[in-house]
């Protein structure tokens, strides 16, 4: 039997694997820490994003590894910190240099819901400890300021060599939309090369600060400033957001393959107003059809991150300024708003590891 003794103990911990990174926690270098105290073990675990949907998994597989090598052992205490890993790219650095991931949101078409789900989203991986920032990059349609109840105008930051905007904060997440600085009934009449200068301006102007996911809730299709945002910085990675219905996934697979011609990973499908539960007799409806968002996964090799039900509680959390998940964060659907939230952080976490950021193709939108 070997003595317990941390270096004992690394190689016990080495027949435990991170079941999304599919290698072991001593590979991954995620053990920091191993201390004993006559027969007690304490493990410190850093994972590679807070939001992991296979925390307890991983730390009930550190203690089941540690028992089987040592059965004498005393008290075994696994102790799991996080730290996310960044997406390293020296084009992105120079324009976001303290945000590790960016996020694009997309949807083929309108009205399936995107801005629900990307604000959703956010405040759930800032629940589960990330720190988070969201551009509204739908510059025609600033919908977030609501969706958010924020009504402040941004600050100005002024340090030694720059002026930038301070992004505005609301559930513990960063916000920057272009409803911040016109009014409410303003529309915004802009030509495309405007529109796209906004949201370059909202990454580069804006004092972001330190970030673990900037998520952008792009609008619907595949224009102008989908074609800015690809070509300025190197996305970690892409979700799209449909319907079940079968008009929505045709537009769908449009933003997918956009999204793979300009070589930004698709890191999930959502497929939202998936179904509707009755609240009087519990029957459940197919009211835009039933599986298309599985069936496209299915058909081009993409994960499905989850299904979210139709509710008029998130209409009317995003109408009040009050997301679901932190309004109603007990309700089925906010726990499948954060399902699809760590399912989402799991991939970032996947993609970060094994796949090199490649070359945009810079020539694409200029003919």
């Amino acid at each position: 039997m070997s003595k317990l003794q941390p270096d004992t103990i690394l190689e016990a911990l080495r027949t435990v694997n991170d079941p999304d990174l599919n290698r072991d926690l001593v590979s991954l270098n995620m053990i920091k820490d191993i201390k004993i105290h006559d027969n007690d073990v304490l493990v410190v675990v850093e994972l590679t994003t807070p939001a992991c949907p296979l925390k307890d998994k991983i730390k009930d597989d550190c203690i089941d590894a540690i028992k089987s090598h040592f059965p004498s052992v005393g008290k075994i205490t696994i102790e799991m910190t996080a730290k996310v890993r960044a997406n390293l790219d020296e084009r992105k650095n120079t324009i976001l240099p303290g945000v590790k991931n960016t996020i694009a949101v997309a949807s083929g078409k309108g009205g399936v819901g995107k801005s629900t789900v990307a604000v959703n989203i956010s405040v759930a991986l800032a629940k589960l400890g990330a720190k988070v920032g969201l551009i509204d990059a739908d510059i025609y349609g600033p919908s977030i300021p609501l969706m958010l109840g924020i009504k402040e105008k941004p600050r100005v930051f002024q340090d030694v060599q720059t002026a930038k905007m301070l992004p505005l904060e609301n559930f513990g997440i960063k916000v920057i939309s272009i409803g911040f600085l016109i009014e409410d009934d303003a529309p915004v009449i802009w030509r495309g090369p405007m529109a796209s200068g906004a949201i370059k301006q909202f990454m580069s102007d804006v004092h972001w600060d330190e970030l673990d996911y900037l998520i952008f809730d792009l609008p619907p299709g595949t224009g102008d400033i989908q074609l800015t945002l690809v070509q300025t910085i190197p996305l970690t990675g892409a979700v799209v957001v449909t319907t079940p219905q079968d008009v929505s996934l045709i537009d769908v697979r449009k933003a997918i393959r956009m999204f793979q011609r300009v070589n930004v990973p698709i890191l999930g499908i959502v497929e939202n107003m998936s179904y509707f539960i009755a609240p009087d007799t519990k029957k459940k409806y197919d009211i835009f059809g039933s599986g298309g968002g599985s069936k496209l996964a299915s058909e081009l090799s993409l994960p499905l991150l989850g299904a979210i039900p139709i509710n008029p509680n998130i209409r009317i959390g995003g109408d009040d300024g009050k997301p679901i998940v932190f309004g109603e964060p007990d309700s089925d659907e906010s726990l499948k708003i954060l399902e699809i939230s760590k399912n989402l952080a799991a991939q970032i976490s996947i993609n970060t590891l094994s796949v090199k950021t490649p070359k945009i193709d810079i020539s694409l939108g200029e003919n």
